[in-house]
Parts: C-alpha cells; sequence; structure tokens
C-alpha cells in the first residue's frame, strides 16, 4: 500500500504498550518450563478463550481484578500466532506490537525465544539489509502492485556489484508482508551471509492475489468473470511476475539477469504459484522451492522431458510437514516427480504443527544456504532420496479443506454509489458500535437475520481514516479489511476509499519515490522519484501512539508527495522522521500531535507541499 523500507522492531515475548488505558502491562509471560502464560484485561467479558498454534484453543479464567489468564504449553522456542476470543469474536492482543498481516484473520504474533539465541530468525548483532515497499505499475493487470524488496547488508557499499534474484511467494489469504513479518526472510538471510553460509542475494515478496487490489468486472459473455477486467482462466501472477515485476526489479536494483542467477518459489498457495511460474519458465528460473505444496502435473515439455528438465533446474526443492493437511498432496507430487525422472531435494518435519509459518521458515533456512551456489545445490540434489512410501492415511487436500480453512467473509468496507457499508459477523453479540477519528461519537450497527452487524455512512466516504467496531464494549479490528494502522497498542482499521486523491490506482502509471527505514537511525526518510539534489527538508514527527509507518500507511504521505511532483505542483523534498537538523536543506516540521486526525495532517502536509513551489 506504501513505499517504503521498513526494519521491524521485536518486542520478544514481553508485549507490552504504555499508552494503553488497562491496568494490565504485560499480556504474555514465557516461563522457564517452556510454557506460557497469556493475559487479557476485560471485566465485562463472559467468557474469553485463548487462540494459540501451538495449544489451539483454550479456555481462560477470570480473576477479581477483571484479568483472564491462561498457561499452555511447554512449546518449543519459536514464533506463533494467537488472539483472543472474546465471547465468540476473535480480537488481536491489544497489548502486543507484533502482529500477522493477512487479508482475512487477525492475530498477533509470540515469540518464544531459545536460550541460546540460536533460532534461525533470531535478530542478531549481525549487519542487516534493507526492506523496500515498492509499488510498479502492472501492464497484466493494468493496475499498480505491491512488493517487497530485500537487499543484502553490503548492497549501498559497493555499486557497480550486481546480485541474483530470488522471488518468494507467501500462502493464501497472505499479504506481500508476511514471509518478512511473520517469516522474517530478512533476519534468516542476514545472519547465514554474516556466517558465510548463504550467497548475498536480493528477494522479492510479491503480492500473490494482486487481483484484490482492483475493482470486480462483470463476467463477459459466455466466459468467466474477473477482476480488473481479466478472465480467471489466465495466470494473472505468473504474467504479473514474469512480465511486469521482474522488469521493474531489473530496471531499479543491480542484478543478474539470467536464469542462473533467479529463483523462485513460496509457501502453501504461493508454493504452488512459485513451482508453476518456474517450470513453465526454464528459460528465467533456474531455482525452484516448494514449502508445503505441489503444483499441476501437467506442464507440457516440462515432465515428459526428464532430461532437458533436469539440465535446466540447479535446485528442485520440496520441503512438507507429514502432519500437514497437503501432505497426501505433497507426497503424491514428489512421487510424480520420481515416477518421470525429474531430479528434485525433498524434506519432511514432524514436529511443527503442520501446515503453519514455523514449517516455512525452517524450510526457509535449509533452502537459502543452497540458492545460487551451484556446488552446494548440485551436492543435495545428488542426495536426494525418493517419496516416501504411501500409507493410505496421508491427508488431502480437497474442496471441503478449502471450505473450513477459508469461510466466506462478510464485506466490509464496502463502497458503492457514494456510500460505505461497515459489516462485522458477531451472531452472538448484544451491541455493537463503531468508532473512528472522524466520528464525534460511536454509530450503532444493525444486526441482521444471518448474524452480521451493519451500517452504511455517506460522511466521509472519499476519506482515509482509523476505525474499530466495539463488540459487547470490546475494540475489534475490522476482520475482513486486510489494511492495519500500525499503532503502539490497539490496532485499528484503516478505511481507506478506493475514490480518495493518492489511491494508488488512482495515480497510476507514475514513477513513485521511495521511503526508507534505516535500521541503525531508527528513522525513516522519503526519497523522491527525481535525479535533481532536493534542497527542502521536511520532518514528520510521529503522535504518541503512532510508529514510523504511520506517516506513510495512514498518512499517505509519500504518495501525496508523489502526485504533487508529477503534477508539477511542488517541488523535490524529502520527507523524514528524524528530528535531525540539516543546515544544507530548508527545513519544516509537521507534528501529529498538532492535529486532530489523519484527515488534518494530511491537509497539513499537502498545504506546506504547495506552498514550496
Amino acid at each position: 500500500m506504501k513505499t517504503f523500507r521498513y526494519i521491524m522492531c521485536v518486542a520478544a515475548c514481553f508485549c507490552a504498550a504504555a499508552t494503553m488505558a488497562q491496568k494490565l502491562k504485560q499480556s504474555t509471560i514465557c516461563n522457564a518450563d517452556g510454557t506460557v502464560t497469556f493475559k487479557y484485561e476485560n471485566p465485562n467479558a463472559k467468557d474469553v478463550q485463548v487462540d494459540v498454534q501451538f495449544a489451539g484453543r483454550n479456555p481462560m479464567t477470570k480473576g477479581a481484578d477483571g484479568v483472564w489468564t491462561a498457561t499452555l504449553g511447554p512449546a518449543a522456542p519459536d514464533m506463533y500466532p494467537y488472539c483472543f476470543v472474546v465471547d465468540g469474536v476473535s480480537v488481536m492482543d491489544p497489548l502486543c506490537p507484533q502482529y500477522f498481516p493477512n487479508e482475512g484473520f487477525k492475530n498477533s504474533l509470540l515469540e518464544i525465544p531459545a536460550k541460546s539465541g540460536s533460532l534461525a530468525h533470531d535478530i542478531k548483532k549481525v549487519p542487516h539489509g534493507l526492506v523496500e515497499y515498492i509499488h510498479y505499475y502492472s501492464n497484466s493487470l493494468k493496475g499498480v502492485n505491491n512488493a517487497i524488496v530485500y537487499l543484502p547488508p553490503k548492497y549501498d557499499a559497493d555499486k557497480n556489484k550486481k546480485y541474483p534474484v530470488f522471488y518468494l511467494l507467501s500462502g493464501t489469504t497472505d499479504t506481500e508482508e508476511v514471509y518478512y513479518k511473520v517469516g522474517r526472510v530478512n533476519y534468516i538471510l542476514d545472519n547465514l551471509i554474516a556466517e558465510g553460509k548463504a550467497e548475498e542475494m536480493i528477494v522479492v515478496l510479491p503480492y500473490g492475489n494482486p487481483t484484490k487490489l482492483l475493482p470486480p468486472a462483470p463476467a463477459p459473455a459466455g466466459g468467466f468473470g474477473g477482476f480488473g477486467g481479466m478472465g480467471m482462466m489466465r495466470d494473472v501472477v505468473g504474467d504479473d511476475i514474469t512480465g511486469d515485476l521482474m522488469n521493474y526489479v531489473e530496471s531499479h536494483y543491480r542484478t543478474i539477469n539470467d536464469r542462473d542467477h533467479r529463483g523462485i518459489g513460496g509457501f502453501s498457495r504461493g508454493g504452488n504459484q512459485g513451482l508453476g511460474i518456474g517450470l513453465r519458465n526454464l528459460d528465467k528460473f533456474s531455482y525452484l522451492c516448494s514449502y508445503s505444496s505441489f503444483t499441476a502435473t501437467e506442464i507440457p515439455g516440462v515432465y515428459d522431458n526428464a532430461a532437458d528438465t533436469n539440465s535446466k533446474i540447479h535446485l528442485f526443492w520440496l520441503g512438507v510437514g507429514t502432519d500437514d493437511f497437503l501432505f497426501g498432496n505433497a507426497r503424491d507430487y514428489m512421487e510424480h516427480l520420481d515416477k518421470h525422472g525429474i531430479r528434485s531435494v525433498k524434506e519432511y518435519t514432524h514436529d511443527k504443527y503442520g501446515h503453519t509459518w514455523m514449517n516455512a521458515k525452517y524450510f526457509l533456512d535449509k533452502t537459502l544456504r543452497l540458492l545460487f551456489n551451484p556446488t552446494a545445490s548440485e551436492e543435495a540434489m545428488k542426495n536426494g532420496k525418493p517419496a516416501l512410501e504411501r500409507t493410505g492415511q496421508e491427508q488431502q487436500f480437497t474442496g471441503a479443506t478449502m471450505a473450513r480453512l477459508f469461510p466466506r467473509q462478510v464485506t466490509s468496507p464496502e463502497y458503492a454509489d457514494g456510500k460505505v457499508t461497515f459489516r462485522i459477523n458477531a451472531p452472538e453479540a448484544k451491541n455493537v458500535q463503531m468508532e473512528s477519528e472522524l466520528l464525534s461519537s460511536p454509530v450503532a450497527l444493525t444486526k441482521g437475520e444471518d448474524g452480521v452487524w451493519s451500517v452504511t455512512l455517506t460522511n466521509n466516504v472519499d476519506d482515509v481514516y482509523k476505525y474499530c467496531f466495539v463488540v459487547d464494549g470490546t475494540k475489534v479490528a475490522d476482520p475482513t479489511n486486510m489494511y492495519l494502522s500500525p499503532d503502539k497498542g490497539f490496532k485499528y482499521s484503516i478505511a481507506y476509499a478506493p475514490s480518495n486523491p493518492y489511491d494508488v490506482q488512482k495515480l497510476g502509471n507514475i514513477k513513485f519515490g521511495k521511503v526508507t527505514y534505516d535500521l541503525n537511525q531508527n528513522v525513516a526518510k522519503y526519497f523522491p522519484p527525481t535525479t535533481d539534489e532536493p534542497k527542502v527538508l521536511i520532518q514528520l514527527i510521529p503522535g504518541s501512539d503512532d510508529t514510523m509507518e504511520s506517516w506513510f500507511k495512514v498518512g499517505s504521505a509519500n504518495l501525496i508527495a508523489d502526485k504533487l511532483l508529477v503534477e508539477g505542483k511542488t517541488l523535490p523534498c524529502i520527507l523524514t522522521t528524524s528530528t535531525a537538523k540539516d543546515s544544507k536543506m530548508k527545513t519544516y516540521t509537521l507534528k501529529a500531535s498538532d492535529y486532530k486526525n489523519w484527515t488534518e495532517r494530511r491537509k497539513a502536509l499537502e498545504k506546506l507541499l504547495l506552498s514550496l513551489k
């Protein structure tokens, strides 16, 4: 949604937020015996459960102080998604800064540290790479898409060095952030590079469901409906990656542009997409990785021509957990490769809770050591073992499995006819309201016969603002809105109207600037899309509950600057969250705390930018 380099600050297992009004300041405690104590303050709730990946859903006990408590485990050190279920409604931990980016469900992240600090994803005192959030215009999509780019620690040190590229896709309902904020690809690779165990490389994290960003189109006569005017029979992700994203990456970064220096892979749906794209484009990719997935068994010229296929693939790596609901399908695909004489490396786990990001991180650590290292990859391929024998008890993925894991959700917010409708499915709730920074007081939602509460608003339809639901007194982020405000405490949802003047789809095929997050300085900085040397510095100071992401994800600061610059209405300038002065630049300061809401902050920034011309 925004373009910037972002370095995540980790709170480990102790999730706290000093700005919360609650008495409780610490919501999770990692005990010496490996168990974890969860706490949630809500004196008005009638029933509270905690749902965590290593233990499932368990009841919590209410204390006299209104704090609900449960101790679960023991569990192995790792990162685990979790949430509280309050009177039937899932709620993110309001005291935990880390969260799971997703199109649908909203989970917080529990981090159980290893005593030795030996986990692959640990944030160690080693040189860290940079992470850039990018926008690029996709001709195949006829719209703007998102991706994230990891650059190795020494990328800026040698301006002449070029790097191989690994395209890494997340799973169903995941956003492009998940392999970063949950999969920790940047930190895993930082550690391996520092230890000399992995090659320096660029990693690109595409958004695997780009049609969600575009408006739906009606079904053509006699054909399939699609998004943004595209038929569903076309491989829109493959076309976007090979036809548009690759072009953007190779024109904006120092890359080695041949098949020997490109890899592609992913987790779950992303693994299916990655393998499919890679096998159909062996002239572009020679390293293929599948984590908890499989792909089509009918690809012309691939499985029926083993000698040619094997000669083109340096690494064909597949991993899956034996307790994964996709294990049967993945095992069958591995056997399919064996029967057709296609070489591959196979890895199985038995203790990482099946189809989870614990497995995804483990597999990533294994393969990053082999990518773009022909000697290591060839050794692994030579030692590849046959697929496990069929037992007849393997789990198989079915339509029923899909329906259970990804039930049909309500649409919220929904923009139509100059109105916006907010909805939440809470059949057991007695009272539901909506709070917003643009509402003087909460508005009531009305319950439908299907248990879905809704409210339709006609004001502020074209704006961007923070909001949440209040379900029987409990604040809840909108479960079906993929945009979350990066607040320090409770994470509000963002109503991001597609009709607002700074929506990326309205901006279209323009040059976007970059906003970088510096790991060492802990400072965000926007650089305009121009070769001219900026002479103006604008300091954007976050509010007390904001993070450095806020001015960009909620404030649209970079998009405002991009639009006005393209229109010739402002001068190239640098936007930064730093308070440090630069004597060579004319400096202005905007403090978030001086304005009531993000609408006023955006207007103040726009006014300032217009005054520069």
